[in-house]
């Protein structure tokens, strides 16, 4: 996977699923409430609505994050504490909420983060956790621009790795949240 060679291939798409005891409005109530990401996110601490509506599409968030030295340590990624701001782009109860990650000037990316929810027929839901990331964002670009293309082919790879087990840690932390209650 190199700087998307495919126009109609995304750099990544990742999805993960898990069962949830809870009906589904119930689940998108809480996955929807972007300041409580730090309960369950392995890089989000959490952060504040700081326009909109709270939920709301066009909505923004401003998120605190946190990443260890070590992962992909070998990656000019960024460390320690950071905040990005996220857009609200799709908000419908009990169905699906969505949010693409903005840019240094306001502008969101093709770098979209959702949780769909639907009722899984056993008065449960079905909690769908996904990321897709359509061209490079500017933080890729700005990690990627030293490297060779067989350092970004490796980079890509051990990102898509990362996004899958962090996707999969964050739903079953969801899943202890509501399930605790």
């Amino acid at each position: 996977m190199g700087e998307n060679t495919h126009p109609n291939t995304p750099l990544f798409q990742v999805r993960a699923e898990r069962r949830i005891s809870a009906a589904p409005d119930a689940v998108y109530a809480v996955v929807s409430d972007l300041p409580r990401s730090g309960e369950w996110s392995p890089e989000c601490q959490g952060g504040a609505w700081v326009s909109g509506e709270p939920g709301a599409v066009g909505s923004v968030f401003r998120g605190e994050n946190l990443r260890s030295e070590d992962v992909v340590s070998w990656a000019p990624v960024v460390r320690g504490t950071w905040h990005t701001h996220a857009e609200v782009v799709a908000a419908e109860a009990g169905r699906t909420f969505r949010w693409a990650m903005q840019d240094s000037k306001g502008k969101a990316q093709q770098s979209v983060w959702g949780f769909d929810v639907a009722a899984d027929g056993e008065g449960g839901t079905v909690l769908v956790h996904h990321f897709r990331m359509d061209g490079a964002t500017e933080g890729i670009r700005g990690i990627t621009a030293e490297m060779d293309d067989v350092e970004k082919k490796q980079f890509f790879t051990d990102w898509g790795i990362k996004l899958e087990h962090d996707l999969g840690v964050t739903l079953e932390r969801i899943k202890l949240v509501i399930e605790k209650n």
